[in-house]
C-alpha cells in the first residue's frame, strides 16, 4: 500500500515520491490503518549517514514485512564525547535519496527533532541491564548505553513494530537492546544481522566518511587481526592472543588500540578459560586520529 504523506499532515512530506515524517503524531496517523490491516511493521532506527550496512537491513525488513519505518535521528544521550556529537554526520538528503532507491511504497521515513523524541527536556533514563552494560563500551563510554536504551524504548513507543533491525558490528549494543526488550516486556522481535564490509574487510560504519581513502585502508587492519585471532583461538589462550594484538598495534603509524577482548557472546564477561559449549566472540576498539571504529567478529 503506498501512502501519501501530503494528505495526513503538514508535519509529513512527500519527498522523492517517498513518505517523510518530522513529528510522531503524523508517523502515528500514517501507521494506524496499516494496523487495522494486520500489516506487520519493520523498523529500522539509525542515526543517518546511511552506507550498505544501514541498506543491508532495511533490505532485509522489507523482505520479512509488509511495511517498513527507518527512523534518521543523532541522538545526543548516546554521545559522552560533546565534540563526537557534533563531528557526527548529518547527510539528510543523501540519506533518502539512498532510501528512495529501494521499495519506496512500503518505506517511512522518520526524521524528528530532538524535541519529538524527549520534548523539552534532552535526558537519558538509567537502566539495569544486567552487568551486559559493564563491559567494552560501557567501560569507555560513560552512560553511552543509557542514552542508547532512552532513544531505542521512545523510538519503540513511537513505532511499536514487529520486528526490529541491528547490525552485530554493534554486538554489545544488539544485547543491550535485546535486554531492554524484556525490561520492557514487550513482544517486539529483535533482529540481528552480520557486520556488512568494505572490500577491504573494513566494517561499515557512519564514521567512516570521516576517514581518508588512504586511513580507510590502514584501519581495514582491524578485520585482519580478528581473522588472526580467529585463527589462533583453537590452539593459544586468551593472554597469549591478547598480547599478540597488542603487539599487532603497538607501533602502528595509524591505528591506536583501546581495548582487544575475548568475551562469552551472551553474557560479554571477558573470557578467563575456554568453557565447553560457551560462544566466544573477539572484539576490538582502535582509533584513526579521533574517529573511532570498533569490529568484532564470532570465534567459535
Amino acid at each position: 500500500m503506498q501512502i501519501n504523506a501530503n494528505s495526513l499532515s503538514l508535519q509529513a512530506v512527500n519527498f522523492y515520491n517517498m513518505n517523510v515524517f518530522t513529528t510522531k503524531q503524523a508517523l502515528q496517523k500514517a501507521l494506524t490503518p496499516l494496523r487495522e490491516a494486520n500489516s506487520t511493521v519493520g523498523f529500522v532506527p539509525t542515526m543517518g549517514a546511511l552506507h550498505e550496512g544501514h541498506l543491508s537491513l532495511i533490505h532485509k525488513a522489507l523482505d520479512e514485512n509488509d511495511v517498513v519505518v527507518v527512523s534518521v535521528f543523532v541522538n545526543p544521550t548516546q554521545f559522552n564525547n560533546t565534540s563526537d556529537l557534533a563531528k557526527y554526520p548529518r547527510t539528510l538528503a543523501q540519506d533518502l535519496k539512498k532510501i528512495n532507491t529501494l521499495a519506496t511504497t512500503k518505506i517511512l521515513v522518520y526524521t524528528p527533532e530532538a524535541d519529538d523524541i524527549y520534548g523539552a527536556s534532552v535526558s537519558k533514563s538509567v537502566f539495569d541491564f544486567g552487568g551486559l552494560a559493564h563491559q567494552m563500551e560501557g567501560k569507555y563510554r560513560s552512560g553511552h548505553f543509557d542514552g542508547v536504551g532512552t532513544v531505542v524504548q521512545r523510538l519503540f513507543e513511537i513505532v511499536q513494530p514487529h520486528f526490529a533491525y541491528f547490525g552485530e558490528k554493534d554486538f554489545q549494543q544488539l544485547a543491550i537492546i535485546k535486554k531492554l526488550v524484556q525490561l520492557m516486556k514487550s513482544p517486539i522481535k529483535v533482529v540481528g544481522c552480520p557486520v556488512a564490509r568494505a572490500q577491504n574487510g573494513l566494517a561499515l560504519s557512519s564514521r567512516n566518511a570521516r576517514l581518508t581513502t588512504e586511513e580507510q585502508d590502514a584501519a581495514a587492519k582491524i578485520y585482519r587481526v580478528l581473522q588472526s585471532v580467529k585463527e589462533k583461538f583453537g590452539t593459544e589462550n586468551a593472554i597469549q592472543i591478547k598480547e599478540w594484538v597488542i603487539h599487532q598495534f603497538k607501533n602502528d603509524p595509524i591505528l591506536m588500540l583501546e581495548y582487544f577482548e575475548i568475551s562469552d557472546a551472551l553474557t560479554l564477561k571477558s573470557m578467563r578459560t575456554k568453557e565447553p559449549k560457551t560462544k566466544y566472540r573477539a572484539f576490538i576498539a582502535a582509533y584513526v586520529r579521533d574517529v573511532r571504529l570498533i569490529d568484532n567478529i564470532a570465534l567459535n
